[in-house]
């Protein structure tokens, strides 16, 4: 492992213990009796509507791998894809970034089918401004369909949240323009990227949105109706929690998920929260976790089959 490696793993474990210290100050109080009470309580119809939402989010993810293969001008099945992108973010979201990057399954995935380091390169770094993209697209739209959203999360005028939103969705305006009016491409040290093709770019613009709509819809479903805040209010609260998580590099945003929604959602009760958090991280990160071990076994074993066979 590489020194800045160890480095982002430190973080990332510092990063969970001071979140774990803060979540304990703010759960003692609650008893698992209330948290049981709270998880029995959601409507079999909203533990299914959550699960529908789970897979929404895993087939908008494989959708960013798609269109970095098809920015490529690649031909790769879908069925390969959708098991590869599946595969590394449901690794990358449980493990972490800092200590097993999605590089290394992409690389194993692809390089199978023929793709060359430089192409898998450009093509984690197309998926990770696809995400960038529909945080930045999400973002705006929630700042300026809910304003008053920045004042509970950082006690700020809701006229700032609409000027902070117009930021953000120009941002995205000034990337489709580019790609429009064909802007010089982008040189960061040996990395060469040009601005995709208007059609590349829509497709990005529908699946970097899709994907954190439907993962923000698992809490929204697994919380009770009495006091849920409404789906745009989740919706800004998970965007801010869940880009808290990955710049923490702590393992599955753990705590960070917590501390953040516990602070932003202070009249929903907290063993609501909780457990809703609980389906999220059964849904979203442990249940394709261990599918995705079982992915990795079998994908490995084709290829030594096939080496041996040869």
């Amino acid at each position: 492992m590489k020194k800045s490696d160890w480095i982002w793993t430190l973080i990332g474990l510092l990063a969970v213990a001071l979140s774990g210290y803060l979540l304990y100050k703010e759960v003692r109080s609650i008893s698992l009796a209330e948290l049981r009470g709270s998880l029995l309580a959601i409507d079999t119809h909203h533990w299914l509507l959550a699960g529908l939402s789970t897979l929404g989010a895993y087939c908008a993810l494989a959708w960013y791998d798609r269109i970095a293969i098809a920015h490529l001008g690649k031909t790769i099945s879908w069925w390969f894809i959708t098991l590869c992108s599946f595969t590394t973010y449901a690794l990358a979201h449980n493990i972490g970034a800092s200590v097993f990057s999605g590089a290394v399954v992409r690389y194993r995935a692809y390089s199978s089918k023929g793709l060359t380091p430089g192409e898998i390169g450009l093509l984690i770094f197309f998926c990770s401004f696809t995400f960038a993209l529909g945080v930045l697209l999400a973002g705006g739209l929630v700042l300026l369909l809910n304003p008053t959203l920045i004042e509970r999360l950082l006690g700020l005028q809701p006229w700032l949240a609409k000027v902070l939103g117009g930021l953000l969705l120009g941002l995205v305006a000034l990337y489709v323009l580019g790609s429009w009016r064909h802007f010089k491409p982008w040189t960061w040290r040996k990395l060469h990227i040009e601005y995709p093709r208007l059609p590349i770019v829509a497709r990005q613009l529908l699946a970097g949105p899709l994907e954190l709509f439907c993962a923000a819809a698992i809490i929204y479903f697994a919380l009770p109706e009495a006091s849920n805040p409404g789906y745009l209010t989740v919706l800004g609260v998970f965007l801010v929690s869940f880009s808290l998580a990955l710049l923490s590099h702590a393992p599955g945003g753990l705590g960070v998920l917590e501390v953040t929604f516990l602070k932003a959602l202070p009249d929903v009760p907290t063993a609501d929260v909780l457990a809703a958090l609980i389906v999220f991280r059964v849904f979203y990160l442990l249940l394709p976790f261990a599918l995705s071990l079982l992915v990795v076994i079998a994908f490995e074993w084709q290829q030594w089959r096939g080496k041996r066979q040869h």
